[in-house]
């Protein structure tokens, strides 16, 4: 009898922190989860946003070197770092990077334009620092992963019968398929939930670690933290130099390496004394970002970094980008990433509205909480359509920012005083109408370059998008009005 009264203890609270930690910070899980899930096809997504730029799969270390110092003596100001990034399969482009501006790069080695995805930046400052200030954001973000990784446990502590009920889905009843479309997704999916929490949460509070730890063993210097990881960077030498030969270290990587995918050029402290240059390669068998491989400004190669061959905590720390992200195994890693992201934003949405539905069984409903938690959920998909085509009208940067959460909280806030059911069609019905405002405005923008390969696949996407918005909210609507006939059928039914 004492083990069962602990046991119940037990459940009894794993279930009040899981409910408790879920009701306080479930919205600003919701959008890292939306967000998130987006993120895994920022490349794509870039490539929407200038669909008429060059193409190709690799560009010749000559031409790179041309399109490199085409920028560089355009710059005003001296840079101190200038990146070439090579063309990827998700990516199929050359863009050459210094500190105030980037370039796309022609396969001859001509500038091609500037390169530009205001709406994609704007989504990843989002999900990267919640556009707050950047060591700040990560420290929230990776904060928010170890809530999630703390929703995750109590959970499981809060249902002994997990193994037991992991197959019962009880459809068509109401409260209780909510409830087992929550559980049976919250366990199914907790392995990569688990994974992505805990990388999420190592990104974002890595830098407040290193700040921690240099202020104690390195006198503040952070460099010296990650240094044993990333490598020492060489201390910068005054004077002026002729430019190091980016194709001269290009070439060798091709020549001794001819296995890895060569996917950056640095160029450190051009034009100085000082100058060497890393080249960053990945390893298609591995799960690392890749490799460095170092030369100096003469192009001798100095050796590689150690992260695909170093130590283990080498190893394990380059991967977990990757991890995180799904930037790797192509297409196929991504699409399940995107499954397993719906089904967080899934399992997130659903946990609060049982919570909503639990308090209208017991006598003590929240019309106004519920309302606004479907402001959160649909709210957040909303307002990112808003601004996607807000940055086709030619707003970015602050702007985006500015419009992203100030619409978001007047859904909220609207959706508080409309009600659950009432709020979730309205809102539906406006990303519906945002969305197809933006691909609208997107085709007057780039014309038939919407039906090239950039442009065409995420273009279908959104706009199957909006044909499943409108379907849902026609058929939202015939659900009010059959409510209304036989309202008798919907007592004690959560209105979701």
């Amino acid at each position: 009898m004492a083990r069962i009264k602990r046991s119940a203890m037990r459940v009894a609270k794993s279930l009040e922190a899981h409910r408790l930690v879920a009701i306080v910070f479930g919205a600003l899980l919701y959008i890292l989860a939306a967000t998130g899930t987006l993120s895994v096809f920022n490349h794509e997504l870039q490539r929407w946003e200038q669909p008429n730029v060059p193409e190709m799969t690799s560009i010749a270390p000559e031409a790179a070197e041309r399109a490199a110092l085409s920028v560089l003596e355009s710059e005003e100001v001296p840079t101190t770092h200038l990146y070439v990034n090579f063309p990827q399969e998700d990516l199929p482009r050359t863009v050459i990077t210094t500190d105030t501006q980037a370039f796309f790069a022609a396969p001859e080695g001509t500038i091609a334009g500037p390169e530009k995805f205001p709406w994609t930046q704007f989504l990843l400052d989002l999900h990267y620092y919640l556009h707050l200030p950047q060591t700040l954001g990560l420290t929230v973000v990776g904060a928010l992963g170890a809530m999630l990784i703390a929703l995750s446990f109590s959970g499981l502590l809060a249902h002994p019968r997990i193994f037991r009920d992991a197959f019962t889905f009880r459809h068509g009843a109401g409260r209780l398929t909510t409830i087992d479309l929550h559980n049976r997704l919250s366990v199914w999916t907790l392995p990569f939930h688990f994974s992505n929490a805990l990388t999420g949460s190592i990104l974002g509070l890595a830098s407040v670690l290193a700040l921690a730890i240099a202020a104690v063993g390195f006198d503040g210097d952070t460099g010296a933290v990650f240094d044993p990881v990333f490598g020492a960077e060489p201390e910068p030498i005054e004077g002026q130099a002729a430019m190091a030969s980016i194709a001269e270290p290009l070439a060798f990587m091709a020549r001794e390496f001819p296995e890895l995918d060569v996917t950056y050029f640095i160029l450190h402290d051009p034009g100085t004394a000082g100058q060497h240059s890393s080249v960053i390669a990945e390893h298609s068998d591995r799960l690392i970002f890749g490799d460095y491989y170092n030369f100096t400004s003469e192009g001798e190669y100095q050796g590689n970094v150690g992260i695909s061959d170093g130590t283990i905590g080498q190893q394990v720390t380059g991967a977990v980008y990757n991890v995180h992200f799904g930037n790797w195994g192509g297409l196929p890693v991504k699409l399940a990433y995107l499954g397993f992201g719906l089904g967080l934003c899934v399992i997130i949405a659903s946990g609060l509205s049982i919570y909503f539905s639990k308090r209208v069984a017991n006598g003590r409903p929240a019309p106004r909480l519920a309302g606004a938690w479907q402001g959160v959920v649909w709210g957040t998909p909303a307002m990112l359509a808003v601004t996607l085509g807000l940055s086709f009208l030619g707003l970015e940067g602050a702007g985006l920012v500015t419009a992203f959460w100030l619409g978001l909280a007047m859904l909220i806030f609207l959706s508080g005083l409309a009600g659950s059911s009432r709020a979730k069609k309205a809102v539906q019905a406006l990303t519906a109408l945002a969305l197809l405002s933006a691909l609208f405005a997107y085709s007057l923008r780039y014309g038939s370059a919407v039906l090239s390969d950039a442009g065409l696949g995420v273009s279908t996407i959104a706009m199957l998008l909006v044909v499943a918005l409108a379907t849902a909210v026609i058929r939202s609507s015939g659900k009010v009005g059959h409510r209304k006939s036989g309202q008798a059928e919907w007592v004690g039914q959560p209105a979701e």
